[in-house]
């Protein structure tokens, strides 16, 4: 009996879907259901021929529909599965028509989830040809994403029978957010030899080579500069500089909780943002850096240096969603064993809540420097909170940077962004200082 009751009332929602879905065709079938009925009831050879018409009709479009999407071979070429956001993705497809007949009006669709509109085109493919299509398509937001399979849709002149076929796999592409330049940014020095504005000679061999001198008696040969020793012609070696050894951490606060803002001006967006363009900036400075961020799981990326470092921590900046379950202040608790003298730590958090206020004083009495970018909520269409937790950290040495929707990230993470204070005064001195070496 429930078998009976689904298919009765599958019936009704088939038929309402094709209704929906193509009106010339419902309308002709019920024209031949109609003049059927007609002629055989009354007999008249008007209503026969009729349905023969109407009958043969459909017939010759669902024949020709059916011929138009065989024969096909469709392949598909993109250039890589790797990007970053405001990047160009290029995609060729090659399109032959085996059979013997043209292929008219055929719909070409490579399908995608990326946001944006999926490239189509209508094109007439001659019989025994080829045809090739360029599709360029912009990322525009980071993630992963699927690229494929394409889609050819035909079908008939009147357009009551429509056929589908896809060709090709789906195949990953990865977006990975995009860096931005912050010249006016400066990271609170650990407490360690080397740290600072300043930099220093050392009889060390270190990975800041600063210069070349020439050659004395029980100096390593490994520290020769042999260009410089063949342009002079007389031994030179190098000459290096105190290695700023700390880590640098970057704590990307993704607690679903006290975000605000949805898409390209949301606060997730915008941590993302940040943390991408501190990573960058610690990459170009050769710098060790690290990665800490609870999502849908906890993400830890140890401090290190390099290239490998860098693409490892935009991977996982690529798929981060504010997802996560673990407050700031928690995970502060849960992972401070990680930070000491040896580290600088900047948190990236749209929380106003006091709860991490007292674990950020701990760390710091471990001896962690620390730096605070605060993604002001309320800009972006969230509810204001109580700003006095962050006005006793800027009165302190926790330099704070404030960061609102539409903001120029590169002024917000300079001295011109930073909250009045003590901890803010001396830090646009050290900044001013920098700028001027």
């Amino acid at each position: 009996m429930r078998r009976l009751g689904r298919a009765a009332l599958g019936a009704p929602v088939a038929l309402a879907d094709l209704i929906v879905r193509n009106y010339s065709l419902f309308f002709l079938l019920v024209a031949l259901i109609v003049v059927s009925t007609f002629a055989g009831v009354t007999g008249q050879w008007l209503f026969y021929r009729a349905a023969y018409v109407i009958g043969g009709l459909l017939l010759l479009c669902l024949a020709w529909a059916r011929m138009h999407v065989r024969g096909l071979d469709v392949t598909a070429e993109r250039t890589t599965e790797r990007l970053q956001v405001g990047q160009v993705t290029e995609t060729r497809l090659r399109l032959r028509n085996r059979s013997i007949f043209t292929k008219l009006w055929l719909e070409v669709e490579d399908e995608t989830d990326m946001p944006g509109r999926s490239a189509t085109t209508v094109m007439t493919l001659p019989a025994k040809n080829v045809r090739n299509w360029k599709i360029l398509t912009r990322c525009r937001r980071r993630g992963l994403y699927t690229a494929g399979p394409v889609k050819i849709t035909t079908g008939d002149p009147f357009g009551l029978f429509r056929f589908t076929r896809r060709f090709g796999d789906s195949q990953p592409v990865l977006v990975l957010p995009r860096p931005e330049e912050l010249p006016y940014f400066t990271v609170p020095p650990a407490q360690l030899p080397g740290e600072g504005a300043v930099h220093k000679r050392t009889h060390y061999v270190t990975p800041n080579a600063s210069g070349v001198r020439e050659y004395y008696p029980g100096d390593s040969y490994n520290r020769v500069h042999w260009k410089s020793t063949a342009r002079l012609g007389r031994l030179m070696v190098k000459t290096f500089e105190m290695d700023p050894t700390s880590n640098v951490w970057v704590v990307l606060d993704l607690h679903r909780d006290v975000q605000a803002g949805q898409d390209d001006e949301s606060t997730e967006e915008y941590g993302v943002r940040i943390a991408t363009s501190l990573l960058y900036r610690f990459f170009q400075s050769n710098r060790m850096f690290g990665l800490l961020m609870d999502a849908e799981e906890r993400e830890v990326l140890e401090p290190s240096r390099g290239e490998h470092q860098y693409m490892r921590a935009l991977e996982r900046l690529a798929v981060a969603r504010a997802t996560g379950q673990t407050p700031l202040a928690d995970l502060l608790e849960e992972e401070g064993r990680r930070f000491g003298r040896h580290s600088s730590v900047i948190i990236v958090t749209p929380s106003l809540e006091e709860d991490w206020v007292s674990p950020l004083s701990l760390l710091q009495q471990q001896g962690a420097r620390m730096a605070v970018v605060l993604l002001e909520a309320g800009s972006f269409g969230g509810a204001e909170a109580d700003r006095a937790p962050l006005q006793a950290l800027a009165a302190g040495s926790v330099p704070v940077y404030e960061v609102r929707a539409g903001y120029d990230l590169s002024l917000a993470l300079g001295p011109a962004g930073m909250l009045s204070g003590a901890g803010a005064e001396q830090y646009r001195h050290t900044a001013a200082l920098a700028g001027a070496r």
